[in-house]
């Protein structure tokens, strides 16, 4: 592989932590689901229902490397679940505490 497999790509598996942490970070779940949200249209491309190794880092970030990748829809999901749980869980807390 060449040089620029390490450098500008977006690895996809790296996007789930990152919305966690977002959220672990300003609390916020609406704000870290928004930051996964660019992976809907690219379940649709490609392998259906799945997602790409890496993506181009500049616009329009095209799928590259394996067009799907296990820990990429694993860390994808992982963060989806957590968060919309989270954001269940903040709505109920805020509706009882009103």
């Amino acid at each position: 592989r060449d040089g620029t497999y390490h450098q500008g790509t977006v690895w996809s598996w790296l996007l789930g932590p990152f919305a966690l942490a977002h959220h672990a970070v300003y609390g916020d779940p609406e704000q870290a689901l928004a930051l996964l949200e660019g992976l809907a249209n690219h379940l649709d491309e490609g392998c259906i229902g799945s997602v790409s190794e890496i993506m181009d880092g500049d616009a329009p970030h095209a799928p590259r490397g394996c067009f799907a990748q296990a820990w990429g829809v694993s860390e994808t999901l992982r963060a989806f679940h957590s968060l919309t749980h989270e954001r269940a869980r903040s709505n109920t807390t805020r509706a009882v505490g009103d």
